[in-house]
């Protein structure tokens, strides 16, 4: 078991904050997390696991033990003429477990290409892009329980996903450790281009011929062009949710807006491009001391070099105020705050 103390956080955060864990190590096995867990040392300590670092932002040092998850795995466990059930361990990055299905033929999540992070952070984000959720494609997972070092299966059901929402984000927040994660995927899946600017860009590419592979391309295409990369600036991606407001308050707002942009959503609601809204309020391209507005993408918060979280994190506040006096819609993050 290798600890290491006053560990920095900095190169395993995609925002790049300059913080401190108190005690750091990464795991490779569910025997390797059960023997840190069930150290005397660690049991009284706060503790987070770490994936990719994509999905969050430190505005303190951590006083307790940060976990990296380093579980790897990528299988085929069962397969027929229709599809294939695949395993992945939390460790992986999402993308190159994207690119293993692609690879082998399998359709279903090529539309979340590009997206950060790792297998494991993806069922708790319910992570979606271009009319595609996660939950689509998923089996079932297994976790183990913080206090208890048990494993558990949870199903679809059990996962209670929702819109960027699991239970893992409410009443199971940081009771469990997600181990492996189980999808079903196509041999010969619906292609779904109607969504974003993907058949667009598929037409500017000279793509003709659909396959899993020309849609991935496109969602990377697109992702390259409008999101910044996180190695030259820091960001965590789509820092707030796409709203979804009452179809009545978008029939409101469509009298001032008539050009407000909008996506189906549960019934009765309407999703609003949060991105949209920030850049009505002035803020697309808004620098604020080191931090800011990408120039490109409204949706994303940037680190343009030496930023402090609680920095990134009032940025965050000004814009959620500004879009509530506007439009009186109160937006969400995304991303995890600590």
């Amino acid at each position: 078991m290798d600890i290491k103390e006053n560990f920095s956080l900095r190169d395993l955060n995609t925002f790049g904050i300059d913080v401190q864990a108190k005690y750091f190590t990464e795991f490779n096995s569910v025997e390797q997390l059960q023997k840190i867990l069930q150290h005397p040392s660690f049991k009284v300590n706060e503790k987070l696991v770490l994936g990719g670092g994509s999905n969050i932002l430190f505005t303190k040092n951590f006083e307790g033990i940060v976990l990296r998850n380093k579980i790897m795995e990528m299988e085929v466990v069962a397969e027929d003429e229709y599809g294939a059930t695949v395993k992945a361990g939390a460790g992986e990055i999402w993308h190159e477990f994207v690119l293993y299905c692609i690879e082998k033929n399998l359709g279903g999540i090529e539309n979340l290409s590009l997206i950060p992070g790792t297998v494991g952070a993806a069922p708790i984000q319910n992570i979606g892009a271009y009319g595609v959720e996660l939950k689509d494609v998923f089996v079932s997972l297994e976790a183990l329980e913080i206090e208890t070092g048990n494993l558990k299966k949870f199903d679809l059901q059990d996962c209670a996903f929702g819109y960027r929402d699991s239970v893992f984000k409410r009443e199971l927040k940081s009771k469990y450790v997600i181990t492996h994660v189980i999808f079903r995927l196509s041999k010969n899946p619906t292609f779904n281009t109607s969504y974003g600017a993907i058949q667009t860009t598929l037409d500017e590419m000279g793509i003709q011929e659909l396959s899993i592979k020309t849609i991935s391309d496109a969602v990377i295409h697109i992702r390259r062009s409008k999101l910044p990369d996180p190695a030259v600036i820091g960001n965590a991606g789509s820092f707030f949710k796409n709203p979804e407001i009452p179809e009545k308050q978008f029939q409101e707002l469509k009298k001032s807006y008539p050009e407000i942009p909008s996506y189906k959503a549960a019934p009765g609601k309407v999703k609003v491009p949060a991105g949209w809204l920030n850049e009505k309020c002035g803020w697309k391209g808004k620098v604020v001391g080191q931090t800011g507005v990408h120039k490109n993408q409204a949706l994303v918060l940037v680190n343009y070099g030496e930023a402090k979280g609680e920095e990134i994190k009032d940025l965050a506040k000004a814009i959620q105020e500004s879009v509530k006096e506007m439009f009186g819609i109160e937006l969400e993050t995304e991303v995890n705050i600590i």
